[in-house]
């Protein structure tokens, strides 16, 4: 029994790691990459080809994804009791951990705008899956962590749900014709708040695991 609490743990302190990492990254890389401005130009844009810090970024999302598909396989270990609900939120984060890390790491943007390279398709590919599966996750965390056992972290799923689609609707705007609207202008900030918004979730959900562990041992 003491193996899978402390794989448990470990994965959850992977997370928090992932995480932290990640937050650092897109709030103070700008400081290394001249003329980048983040309230404007999108995460990916760090490690594109073009960034002067591009193999260090590509490099430390890669690691990120690795650490979340850790944290997938003890999230579904510390939740086993719920059955397949558990399996489908243990996949979610994991095509999270694929998309926006390995995914994002492995296949390059070509500069900040984004050229229609092959792997900047790819790149957007892979990271739209991850945003979908983080966009679903919240609605499956009502079903594993229900209003009757937790009320509180049952309202916190309902609002990064809601959060999460908005911040996502906003992003759309980057799309827009007329690139120099505010929607438009600011699609970094739309992006690192959606960033903000999973990070928080994620590092509440390692802190439960890690609290549930240590419960189960009294």
């Amino acid at each position: 029994m003491k193996t899978p609490r402390l794989f448990i743990i470990i994965a959850s302190v992977a997370c928090l790691i992932a995480c932290t990492g990640e937050l650092i990254t897109i709030f103070l890389s700008d400081n290394y990459y001249p003329g980048y401005n983040p309230l404007k130009n999108m995460i990916s844009a760090l490690g594109a080809s073009a960034s002067p810090i591009s193999n260090q970024i590509s490099l430390w999302w890669i690691v990120m994804g690795l650490l979340l598909i850790l944290f997938a396989t003890g999230f579904k270990q510390a939740f086993a009791e719920k059955g397949r609900i558990a399996n489908t939120g243990s996949w979610l984060i994991a095509f999270y951990g694929i998309g926006e890390g390995i995914g994002s790491g492995t296949f390059k943007v070509g500069n900040l705008a984004n050229s229609l390279t092959i792997s900047a398709i790819i790149h957007d590919i892979l990271s739209g899956m991850g945003v979908v599966a983080f966009l679903i996750f919240p609605l499956i965390m009502l079903k594993i962590i229900p209003r009757k056992e937790m009320p509180v972290f049952y309202r916190i799923s309902q609002f990064v749900f809601i959060s999460g689609m908005i911040f996502i609707i906003l992003l759309q705007f980057r799309y827009a014709t007329n690139g120099s609207n505010f929607l438009s202008l600011y699609k970094g900030l739309w992006q690192r708040l959606f960033m903000l918004n999973t990070y928080f979730y994620l590092m509440c959900i390692s802190v439960l695991m890690i609290t549930k562990q240590k419960i189960s041992q009294t």
